[in-house]
């Protein structure tokens, strides 16, 4: 006995995607498809800092953040959050050391990513 293709078989899937959540995460994928470690090496050499594994490991979980989560409201909020990440290595003095200019500013320029508002705290950086 012979089956019938489906309709989606015979024209395609033409769905489209309703879910805003998915919509966002997409466009943030696509946001993040124009970085690469290269270009991260360049502005992190035209501010002094020789990147090294621990900087990409700050920078990957920068990255991984936003492209689940976008944009964070304020750069205390991230900065929090990558001092919990990291608090085995010493939280905000270990980051401090790999991104003197602040984990939260610095660390997203190298990262490719928008700096947070309210990003002006000592502790994190200066947004310019």
């Amino acid at each position: 006995m012979k089956q019938k293709a489906s309709l989606v078989d015979a024209f395609g899937d033409k769905s489209v995607d309703t879910d805003i959540d998915s919509q966002q995460h997409t466009q943030r994928e696509r946001e993040l498809q124009n970085w690469n470690e290269e270009q991260a090496r360049g502005i992190a050499k035209e501010e002094g800092v020789e990147l090294t594994d621990p900087h990409f490991e700050v920078i990957q979980r920068l990255r991984d953040y936003y492209l689940e989560n976008g944009s964070v409201e304020s750069g205390r909020e991230l900065g929090d959050i990558l001092d919990e990440a990291f608090s085995d290595q010493g939280g905000r003095q270990y980051l401090r050391r790999l991104f003197p200019h602040g984990p939260v500013t610095q660390g997203m320029r190298f990262a490719g990513l928008p700096v947070p508002a309210h990003s002006e705290d000592e502790g994190f950086g200066t947004a310019r």
